[in-house]
C-alpha cells in the first residue's frame, strides 16, 4: 500500500457494514506467518492485560484501522467484540 494514502479510523460496531474482497492483502508468506504471530500476542494481550491493539486493514474501499480487543483467531478471521469479524487476509498490520 502507498504509504500516501489516508487511513480512516473506524469504529468497531462500523466493521459490520463493510464488505471485504476476498484476495489477501500481505502476498508474501513470510508476511501472513508474521501477521498471525502478531495476532496471536495481541490475543494474548487482550486477554491477560485487556489491552487493546491497534488493527489496520483494507475493505473494498481503502485503508482503515480500528482501536479494540481482540477476543478470537480462527484460521479466516479475527473475531472481536460483538461478534464483529476482520478476515485474517484483510489485516495489513496490528500494533
Amino acid at each position: 500500500m502507498a504509504p500516501s494514502m489516508d487511513v480512516q479510523t473506524v469504529q468497531k460496531e462500523q466493521i459490520k457494514l463493510l464488505k471485504f474482497p476476498k484476495k489477501d492483502v500481505l502476498n508474501k508468506r513470510k508476511d501472513q506467518i508474521d501477521r498471525f504471530l502478531e495476532l496471536q500476542r495481541a490475543l494474548s494481550l487482550g486477554n491477560l492485560e485487556h489491552q487493546k491493539v491497534r488493527i489496520v486493514f483494507v475493505d473494498d474501499t481503502g485503508l482503515k484501522k480500528v482501536e479494540t480487543t481482540i477476543w478470537g483467531i480462527t484460521d479466516k478471521e479475527v473475531i472481536l467484540k460483538q461478534c464483529t469479524i476482520i478476515p485474517l487476509e484483510r489485516i495489513i498490520s496490528i500494533s
